[in-house]
């Protein structure tokens, strides 16, 4: 028995050393979608026969240093590293136009770091709360999925325009599963990777137009500007708890602290709102910046630990933008892990892990990932910023992403696989591009068309 747990850490911190190392060098190059990177390197891991300890640590080590190198490209170059990182743009601009893009960096790392170390054994708190409540709400899967889809739907970009817009989704999603059965071909994966890179596959669409491809033309290269590097503390690995003050330190600690319960609501929507509601504490402007941009930070990493972890400890089912979107791997990735459609039974992580597991190798992952992306980017930042302005082909990251899409979906359905995954990420580009239908709202349309949908056909019939 001690042989096989010592395997199972050995294992969990060698894949949580290498989503780790893997992450924290994609988060440097901007506009990697989490959803798009996690999910399908995430799935890959599954299918691939790793352990339940290292995928939940490659998963999370994974997010928690994307989500500190995601700073880079956000403050020293004014792009966003990725999804999060767009509720930072703004107060990182400020502080760039103020020339302390260099604090910013600091600040933002370090408040992940912090909220990183929080969110963890906070979030497998919580979701022992509501453990006693996981059987009720498997009873009610279908109703309970159907109902978290509006709500999340409501609270996107799109508002009522989302909303309406799952009803098209489903159907399609249903008519692409009878329309599969009808050969022998069950998908599940292909319709996760479909959503997951829809906005790269909405885009490669749009150069085939004339009109899109004209208005994506650029007749010059495009400029940063990158502020030079100042080193203020000795050795390799600073303390954070001396790069943010006491008060930046409370705040993010709050921050973290609500951010680790409220796992139902976009991540993007929580580092906002948790932003404002610090910055009108505060009177002065470059304290309130700093303080904002901090706890901001530490906000990408809390939503995203609590979102994956409470659902899956406690209800074993995606009831979260996160796990249903860079997190779903962890909850169905067929043959190894499902939710069943008719029972609302699961057979995932939630199953093959208990409380002090998820515990331990959280919190594992999350000292690992510190330990690799936080002096890294603390020491390196300038470099690698200029290293990937410089030398990174945006467009060689897509196409490797896409490449192992496609490997996915003929291993899972062959040409039916591929043409669900162009139809599903075709569909799922163009309504998150024209009506703020976004990808959290998809993962959930989903699965109200493989849990919902039967139920209320039965209802009615």
């Amino acid at each position: 028995m001690m042989e096989g747990l010592v395997y199972d850490i050995l294992i969990a911190l060698s894949l949580g050393v290498f989503g780790a190392v893997l992450f924290a060098a994609i988060g440097l190059v901007s506009g990697t979608d989490e959803t798009t990177t996690l999910a399908p390197l995430t799935m890959l891991v599954v299918l691939l026969g790793a352990p339940p300890a290292g995928i939940l640590t490659f998963f999370l080590a994974g997010a928690v240093a994307k989500h500190m190198t995601h700073a880079v490209p956000t403050a020293l170059l004014g792009i966003p590293g990725d999804t999060s990182a767009t509720a930072l743009i703004g107060d990182a601009n400020h502080l760039r136009k103020l020339g302390v893009p260099h604090v910013a960096l600091r600040k933002m790392i370090s408040g992940g770091a912090v909220a990183a170390l929080i969110a963890v054994p906070l979030a497998v708190l919580f979701a022992v709360l509501l453990a006693p409540f996981g059987d009720i709400i498997k009873q009610f899967a279908p109703w309970v999925f159907l109902c978290a889809a509006i709500t999340i739907a409501y609270f996107s970009a799109g508002r009522w325009a989302a909303v309406l817009a799952l009803i098209p989704f489903v159907l399609i999603i249903v008519a692409l599963q009878t329309l599969t059965a009808q050969y022998g071909v069950k998908l599940a994966v292909s319709y996760f990777l479909g959503i997951a890179v829809a906005p790269l596959i909405t885009s490669l669409f749009s150069l085939l137009a004339p009109q899109e491809r004209e208005r994506m033309r650029r007749s010059e290269f495009r400029t940063f500007s990158l502020a030079p590097d100042m080193k203020g503390w000795s050795g390799y690995f600073p303390n954070p708890f001396k790069v943010i003050n006491r008060r930046q330190t409370r705040m993010t600690a709050m921050a973290a602290s609500v951010t680790s319960a409220t796992f139902v609501f976009s991540p993007v929507a929580m580092t906002v709102i948790m932003g404002e509601l610090i910055g009108a504490r505060i009177k002065q402007a470059y304290d309130r910046l700093t303080t904002v941009i901090t706890a901001r930070n530490g906000v990408t990493e809390s939503t995203y630990i609590a979102e994956a972890l409470i659902p899956l400890i406690a209800f074993g089912l995606p009831l979260s933008p996160v796990a249903a979107g860079p997190a779903a791997p962890l909850f169905n990735a067929p043959p190894r892990f499902s939710v069943d459609s008719a029972t609302g039974e699961v057979n995932n992580l939630h199953n093959f892990l208990n409380n002090w597991e998820f515990l331990g190798y959280g919190m594992l992952a999350v000292i690992v990932a510190v330990l690799i992306a936080y002096p890294f980017t603390m020491n390196f930042a300038h470099q690698a910023a200029s290293f990937v302005s410089r030398k990174i082909s945006h467009e060689a990251v897509i196409a490797t992403f896409i490449g192992l899409v496609l490997v996915v979906g003929i291993w899972e359905g062959g040409l039916l696989g591929l043409l669900v995954i162009v139809t599903v990420g075709l569909l799922g580009g163009f309504l998150g591009r024209f009506l703020g239908f976004n990808i959290g709202v998809q993962f959930m349309g989903y699965y109200t068309a493989v849990l919902s949908v039967p139920a209320i056909v039965a209802l009615s019939s």
